[in-house]
């Protein structure tokens, strides 16, 4: 099924200049490892404010799906405990690396076409491979759980602080897609430049 949309954006020179640092720069292994390891916990932080989503992990445990994104992946692994964790990597000596039930793939590798889908409030087109009850899982958790921010910053800030903080934040994300709305072009721009 072809899910890319039937146009494009006109190039963003930011997001074409960040597009190109992403892709040349070569972190070291230990910040990806590092950050990666981050990812997991804001997760894993996020699921275990939602038993449902910690359930349907648990009815997975074991299972492991990998996210890529260009050169960019990340593999987790469902646990007993119905959260996620990364496989030890590289793997102990002597034992192949994790293979993976499922893998998620983003078609869209350049960075200003998965901002603008993105911005429009739009999925970015995926390509899906393997395990079929473990990507239903993964669609409904991106379907269903949401990392209620303005609860935990107001841990931090307190209540006032974080909902006039959240709400502005989601006025910029307003203003965002109402940017990215209006340079969308016509139809007949797009079908000339083809």
């Amino acid at each position: 099924m072809n899910t890319t949309p039937p146009f494009s954006f006109p190039p963003l020179p930011g997001l074409s200049l960040l597009q190109n640092l992403v892709e040349s720069v070569q972190l070291p292994p230990w910040v990806i490892d590092e950050t990666q390891n981050r990812v997991v916990l804001l997760l894993n932080h996020v699921l275990m404010q939602e038993p449902q989503a910690q359930e349907r992990l648990r009815r997975q445990r074991g299972k492991s799906a990998r996210m890529v994104w260009g050169r960019f992946e990340l593999t987790l692994t469902a646990t007993p405990a119905g959260l996620l964790e990364r496989p030890p990597f590289p793997p102990p000596s002597g034992q192949p690396p994790v293979r993976a039930d499922l893998v998620v793939s983003l078609t869209q590798t350049a960075l200003p076409d998965l901002v603008g889908t993105v911005a429009r409030g739009d999925k970015p087109a995926v390509s899906i491979e393997g395990d079929v009850q473990l990507a239903a899982e993964v669609a409904w958790l991106t379907d269903n759980v949401r990392w209620d921010i303005e609860e935990d910053l107001s841990r931090v800030l307190g209540d006032a602080a974080a909902h006039t903080l959240v709400k502005a934040l989601g006025v910029a994300g307003l203003a965002l897609r109402s940017f990215v709305g209006r340079v969308k072009p016509s139809p007949a721009a797009d079908a000339a430049s083809s």
